[in-house]
């Protein structure tokens, strides 16, 4: 049944400072790039963006400083079509992205929190009402992780879907796995909480669903890049969705286009496989832009592409 309540996004508004190289740099070693650009960016920024590009209503909660990068970051969000009335300016710095990204499309990417560190639950606290009235939820871990894990708490106890981006990968409570709805890691964070930690050797990607799952996740969504995403529902089936076949020019926002993606779906009476295969459509298109904002799709756009790929999506 399609959910007619706003999304909320509650998470980091950042700036991305982009440097395109060749290659990576090696420890040590300085290398030439060939481009350089600033973005709109942060995870949470670039979910609800994401959202709001689908066509659905989406709600941001998150704080930006009192500098040119948090101005210009309001004014990106309100533009892309996200409701900012809970966005916050505070004295100081605004949240910041260093992104190196290679010929590949692959990055790497160094955040300095800036406002996003004081997003405190007690601002939740404030909100709670405009929460607890949302179809779904998501939130990342570029901000406080006492404020992630009081969300999840507010969810769980409003019966509202919460869909966790566990990046960063950082130490996480067992009680928080508890609250999360869908969870949606990479293989290496995947990984890192799998095995309460840094250092385990890569797991295959089915043992690492059934791992979250054990931990208290109700349901997993295992993103994995080029090779699409393991998909492990609440009723314990797992299933492998490939990737569509496209030339990656940026994957910095591929992870943010894709939940954004799948929360649109789940809110328009999908089922989650259906969701996840149009989640991946919409990072499909977002790869093949540069930027993080700048790349997410238009409903339009996904069924176009899905058309031309001969893919159906119901």
């Amino acid at each position: 049944m399609q959910n007619s309540k706003p999304i909320i996004v509650v998470g980091s508004i950042n700036t991305d400072l982009v440097s395109v190289t060749e290659r990576m740099p090696l420890s040590g070693e300085t290398v030439l790039g060939s481009d350089f650009n600033i973005y709109p960016g942060g995870k949470g920024a670039n979910q609800a963006v994401s959202v709001a590009r689908l066509g659905y209503p989406v709600r941001m909660i998150g704080r930006v400083g009192s500098d040119s990068f948090g101005r210009e970051a309001h004014m990106h969000l309100n533009r892309a079509g996200v409701d900012t009335e809970l966005v916050e300016t505070n004295d100081g710095p605004s949240g910041i992205a260093v992104i190196c990204v290679a010929a590949s499309g692959d990055n790497s990417i160094i955040v300095t929190p800036g406002a996003n560190a004081t997003l405190t639950p007690a601002y939740l606290e404030q909100h709670y009402s405009e929460i607890r009235n949302a179809g779904a939820v998501l939130a990342q871990l570029e901000i406080p992780l006492d404020t992630v894990e009081y969300l999840g708490e507010i969810c769980s106890r409003e019966g509202i879907p919460f869909i966790l981006d566990p990046a960063p990968a950082a130490t996480l409570s067992d009680g928080l796995f508890k609250h999360v709805t869908w969870l949606t890691p990479n293989l290496t964070e995947a990984t890192f909480y799998a095995a309460d930690g840094a250092g385990a050797a890569e797991l295959e990607p089915r043992s690492a669903v059934r791992r979250l799952q054990q931990k208290g996740a109700q349901g997993v969504l295992l993103k994995l890049g080029q090779e699409g995403v393991v998909v492990g529902d609440r009723d314990g089936r797992i299933e492998a969705l490939p990737a569509f076949d496209v030339r990656a020019v940026d994957t910095t926002a591929a992870g943010d286009a894709f939940n954004g993606g799948f929360a649109v779906g789940l809110m328009k009476g999908k089922s989650a496989i259906e969701s996840a295969r149009f989640a991946t459509a919409v990072a499909g298109i977002s790869v093949t832009r540069p930027g993080a904002q700048p790349s997410m799709p238009t409903l339009k756009e996904v069924e176009q592409f899905i058309a031309e790929q001969s893919v159906r999506v119901t």
